[in-house]
């Protein structure tokens, strides 16, 4: 095992001519010859019944104090002990701030560790149409339904079913694990950062972190028709931006023309018809690459030279699905629309919510800059609510990236492998300010409507998936 993750490793190196900001278009690793996880003594149902327990409490995330049920974090984190004792006598555990959790899993060398993350809060339900009660952790026909059985309780649960299990066997890993179990993921909130902050205070730097991410997908690249498990190198940077515009107002049965209402409207058709422009940056030219190479007829010659055919690939994946487009190019939606309180009064002020997912090669500086040229109107104040640049590039030429995709393939021995960038926020971006190795990988094999139910009504995992997960993660500890 550790001489095929050597020869990955070498491989990808020999390939990758690194620059300045780890140049993943030369990325082409020799997929590692691997066998299939043991998936013998984690049990598919116990482990689904222990993620329905969990689905069932509300650890609801709100950027509002008081909408938020602290016990029923509190009752979470209780549970999580009960269920996992094992766990919870061999590891050490600390509760950070409000109820992040960080757990140590000492190793039997003074090797940097690898770090697993997770969160345990979700987002609301509020408004979406079920068909299920959103928090029954109902177990049927072999799928676990419920807010959080992807994102992300699903990811925790087969972190701690890899965990359990080896603990249970007496198994002690090489480097120290660390387990940071977030609780306010959801609203861009402060326990991963706690986390970063207890770890470089104790002088330590990881080796290795994998957090929430890509995942094992099947039908998503054009001529591509088998499973591919996409590891997230990189995330696009999340900005929050508010348009306003201003009037006297009056009574409405007296309008006046170009008010606020309407030079507002104007700004956002400005922005939607002058989008950012599309680019294949280097982690998804990597994608096209390492993806390209299992296409079939002529695409196969076509991604074999995406190096050469840069803007002519970056033009097709914007037009070829809402998912591509947004691998491509910085992007902007509008999320919130505010006028006048009542039906028969003018706006005194209208207002507009942008959220912007910022790609690699841009910053939160040069996407305001472009916006206030686009929109170029001096009546249409913009204003920053929040902001972060996209994270920086994690390496894929190591022995860190060879052993997440090698468990990957363990797992999904059908599955190509390729690198990915992630289109939304996650902690792990925290992370990547002291790791170069920071990946965002979820180890399922998912539906595009699974995929889609995400922040949507019918969240949903297979018991299947939920268990192969748990075999990826005591794959990976075990060959650390």
């Amino acid at each position: 095992m550790k001489r095929a993750l050597a020869v990955a490793a070498c491989a990808a190196a020999a390939a990758g001519a690194r620059s300045a900001v780890r140049r993943v278009a030369e990325f082409r690793p020799v997929e590692p010859d691997v066998p299939p996880v043991d998936l013998d003594g984690l049990d598919a149902d116990a482990a689904a019944g222990r993620l329905a327990e969990l689905i069932r409490i509300p650890t609801v995330s709100s950027r509002n104090p008081a909408e938020v049920d602290a016990a029923a974090f509190a009752r979470f984190r209780a549970r999580l002990a009960e269920l996992y004792p094992g766990t919870h006598e061999a590891l050490e555990r600390e509760v950070l701030g409000d109820g992040a959790l960080l757990y140590r899993w000492r190793g039997t060398s003074d090797d940097d560790p690898l770090v697993l993350m997770a969160h345990y809060d979700v987002v609301p339900v509020a408004g979406q149409d079920w068909s299920r009660d959103p928090f029954s952790g109902l177990v049927e026909d072999g799928v676990v339904h419920g807010r959080g059985a992807i994102d992300d309780k699903g990811s925790l649960v087969a972190i701690l079913e890899a965990v359990e299990a080896l603990v249970t066997a007496g198994f002690t890993p090489r480097r120290d694990v660390w387990l940071s179990f977030g609780n306010d993921e959801e609203i861009a909130g402060v326990g991963a950062q706690l986390a970063v902050a207890a770890l470089t205070g104790r002088g330590i730097r990881p080796w290795a972190v994998l957090d929430e991410g890509g995942a094992v997908v099947s039908g998503m690249f054009p001529g591509v028709p088998g499973q591919v498990a996409v590891v997230g190198l990189a995330e696009k940077g999340l900005l929050d931006v508010e348009l306003t515009t201003t009037d006297p107002g009056g009574h409405a049965s007296s309008p006046t023309r170009n008010g606020a209402p309407a030079r507002l409207a104007r700004a956002i058709l400005a922005i939607e018809a002058n989008p950012f422009p599309a680019r294949l940056d280097d982690v998804v030219l990597g994608m096209v690459d390492a993806v390209g190479r299992h296409a079939s007829g002529p695409l196969h010659a076509v991604f074999a030279h995406a190096g050469r055919l840069r803007p002519l690939l970056a033009a097709v994946l914007s037009r070829a699905s809402r998912e591509a487009n947004a691998l491509v190019r910085t992007t902007v939606a509008v999320t919130r629309l505010q006028g006048s309180p009542a039906a028969n009064v003018l706006a005194t002020t209208a207002r507009a919510h942008l959220n912007i997912r910022i790609a690699l090669g841009e910053t939160v500086g040069s996407t305001v800059a472009r916006l206030r040229r686009v929109i170029d109107d001096p009546a249409v104040r913009l204003d920053v609510v929040s902001g972060n640049d996209p994270s920086p590039v994690s390496r894929a030429d190591n022995a860190a990236y060879a052993l997440v995709a090698a468990a990957a393939k363990a797992a999904y021995p059908d599955a190509a492998v390729a690198p990915y960038l992630m289109v939304q926020a996650s902690d792990a971006r925290h992370f990547s300010q002291v790791c170069d190795s920071v990946y965002r990988f979820m180890p399922f094999d998912v539906t595009r409507e699974e995929l889609a139910a995400l922040h949507a009504a019918d969240e949903r995992i297979s018991v299947a998936a939920l268990h192969r997960g748990a075999g990826f993660f005591r794959h990976l500890i075990r060959s650390l």
